[in-house]
C-alpha cells in the first residue's frame, strides 16, 4: 500500500522573533546577545568547543573532570568564591559536559551582569589547577560514577553502554564518565595542557540574554574578556565512521535492575551539515514514542501489554540540536520479566514496517509537530534556556537565529519524509543492547 501524500492539515506554529546581536573580540571570543527587557533577569552562558569526544585516549572522563576543576577557584578568586558571589546576588549557576561541548552558566538579577561576566572571564583567563584541587575533584567524579552508574539500576543505560556497540573509534565509543584508572592517573600537567588547548577564548562562545542594553553589555564584555590571552584554537577532528552494514547486538547484566530492557539505535543524517535530511528523524522519534497515541506506546504498552515504558529520542544524551555527526535515533523499552526481548524487538520491527508501508494516519503528523513545537517553545521561554540554546547553535552552526526557525522547520517536514526515514530503520543498520536483570552467570 502506498503512503498517503498528506497526514492532515498543516499545523500552525506561533512565531518567535528573539533578537540576536553578535560580535567577536580580538582574542577570538565569539559573543551573542539576545536582549529581552520583559523581566529584570539576566543569563550568562559560556560554551567551550570541547566535550566527551575530545578526550584523549587514556584520559576517559577528563572533559567532565575538567568541568569540576573550573569551579575550584581562578586567578583572582579563591576556592568556592564563584559560588558565593553568584548566590549572594540571588543567582543560580551550574555547568555540564556533553558529547561536543562543555558549558558554564548563571542566572542572576540583571543588576549583577558585570559580576557574572567578571566571574566567567576570570576562570577563562586562569583557573586554579593545583594538586589539591585535582585530587579533590577526582574523588568527587569517582563518587558520581558510583552513585549514577555503578550503584544505580540502569546506570549508564543506554547512553554509556550502547555507543561501544554501535561505534568502533575511541572518540565515539568510550565511556565519557571515565574509568577510575584513567581518572586517578591524571596529573596537573594534563589539566594545564587540556586548559591551554581547549579553553582558549577562540574556542568558546559567550552568550548573554535577558534584561540588557546591547551597547552597555558590549562595553562590559570588552572590559572583562578583552584582555584574556589569545591562544591557538585546536583543529576539531572529524569523528566520522562508516554506517553499519549488519546488525550488532550485545548483552549487559545489571544486578540492580528490576526489569529487563532493550535499547536500539540507528545512524541518522548529519544534524549540522544536513539539517533538512535530519529533521524527519526528529519527527519520526515523536511519531513512534511521544504520548499514548504514539505508534509504539499504543502497540507495546496499551495493546500487546509487552512493555511498561517506551521512549525515543535523537542523540545519546537526548537533545537533538546540540550534537554533531555521528549521532543516532534511539528507542528504549522496559518490559516485564515474562516477556522475551525478541518479542519486543519483533513488535517494533512490525510497527516500523507498517509505518514505512502504509504511511501516517490523517492528523498524526500535525499532532506530533504541534507537540514538538510546544516543547521547543517551552524550552526557550525562560531566559536561561534561550541563552544556552543560542550559545550552542552559534558554536556548532554559526546560526544562533535558528532558535526562531526550528519549530517552523519541523512543521515543514512532510509525511513522505517521515515515511522515508522509517524505511531507513532496518535491522541491518542498527545496534541493539539487551539489559538483563541480575549478575552474569
Amino acid at each position: 500500500m502506498s503512503a498517503p501524500t498528506s497526514a492532515g492539515a498543516p499545523v500552525t506554529i506561533p512565531a518567535t522573533g528573539f533578537p540576536v546581536e553578535r560580535f567577536t573580540l580580538p582574542n577570538g571570543l565569539r559573543v551573542v546577545l539576545t536582549p529581552d527587557r520583559s523581566a529584570p533577569v539576566i543569563a550568562v552562558g559560556v560554551v567551550y568547543d570541547v566535550g566527551i569526544r575530545s578526550e584523549p585516549q587514556g584520559r576517559t572522563g577528563f572533559a567532565h573532570l575538567f568541568e569540576h576543576l573550573m569551579f575550584q577557584g581562578s586567578e583572582n578568586l579563591e576556592k568556592l568564591a564563584h559560588f558565593r558571589y553568584v548566590q549572594a546576588s540571588g543567582g543560580v549557576f551550574n555547568g555540564s559536559t556533553h558529547l561536543d561541548y562543555t558549558d558554564y552558566y548563571e542566572t542572576l538579577p540583571s543588576n549583577a551582569l558585570e559580576r557574572a561576566l567578571f566571574l566567567e572571564a576570570d576562570r577563562m583567563r586562569r583557573p586554579e589547577l593545583t594538586e589539591e584541587n585535582l585530587a579533590n575533584q577526582i574523588a568527587v567524579v569517582k563518587e558520581e560514577i558510583r552513585v549514577n552508574v555503578k550503584n544505580r539500576p540502569y546506570g549508564g543505560f543506554p547512553w554509556l553502554l550502547l555507543p561501544p556497540v554501535m561505534f568502533d573509534t575511541f572518540a565515539n565509543a568510550h565511556d565519557g564518565y571515565g574509568s577510575f584508572e584513567d581518572l586517578e592517573s591524571a596529573t596537573v600537567e594534563d589539566a594545564q595542557s587540556f586548559f591551554s588547548t581547549y579553553y582558549a577564548p577562540g574556542n568558546a562562545v559567550l552568550a548573554v540574554g535577558g534584561d540588557l542594553d546591547v551597547a552597555g553589555a558590549t562595553a562590559l564584555i570588552e572590559r572583562h574578556f578583552g584582555d584574556v590571552e589569545a591562544r591557538p584554537v585546536p583543529t576539531r577532528p572529524t569523528f566520522a565512521e562508516p554506517d553499519l552494514t549488519s546488525e550488532r547486538r550485545a548483552v549487559h547484566h545489571d544486578a540492580m535492575a528490576p526489569l529487563p530492557a532493550v535499547a536500539m539505535a540507528w545512524r541518522v543524517p548529519d544534524p549540522v551539515d544536513d539539517l533538512a535530511a535530519y529533521l524527519p528523524y526528529v519527527v519520526l522519534a515523536e511519531v513512534l514514542t511521544d504520548g499514548d497515541a504514539s505508534r509504539l506506546q499504543e502497540r507495546l504498552v496499551l495493546t500487546d501489554a509487552i512493555a511498561t515504558s517506551v521512549s525515543g529520542y535523537l542523540g545519546f544524551m537526548g537533545d537533538p540540536f546540540d550534537v554533531r555527526d555521528p549521532t543516532a535515533l534511539l528507542l528504549q523499552v522496559h518490559f516485564p520479566p515474562s516477556v522475551q526481548s525478541d518479542t519486543v524487538i519483533t513488535a517494533i520491527d512490525q510497527e516500523l514496517e507498517r509505518l514505512a508501508g502504509s504511511g501516517l494516519a490523517p492528523g498524526e503528523l500535525s499532532r506530533v509537530q504541534a507537540r514538538l513545537a510546544a516543547h521547543l517553545l517551552r524550552e526557550v521561554d525562560a531566559v536561561l534556556g534561550r541563552t544556552l540554546s543560542i550559545a550552542v547553535l552559534e558554536q556548532q552552526r554559526g546560526r544562533a537565529e535558528l532558535i526562531n526557525d526550528l519549530p517552523h522547520l519541523l512543521a515543514e517536514v512532510t509525511a513522505e519524509q517521515v515515511v522515508a526515514a522509517a524505511q531507513m530503520l532496518r535491522p541491518s543498520r542498527r545496534a541493539v543492547l539487551e539489559l538483563v536483570p541480575g549478575s552474569a552467570q
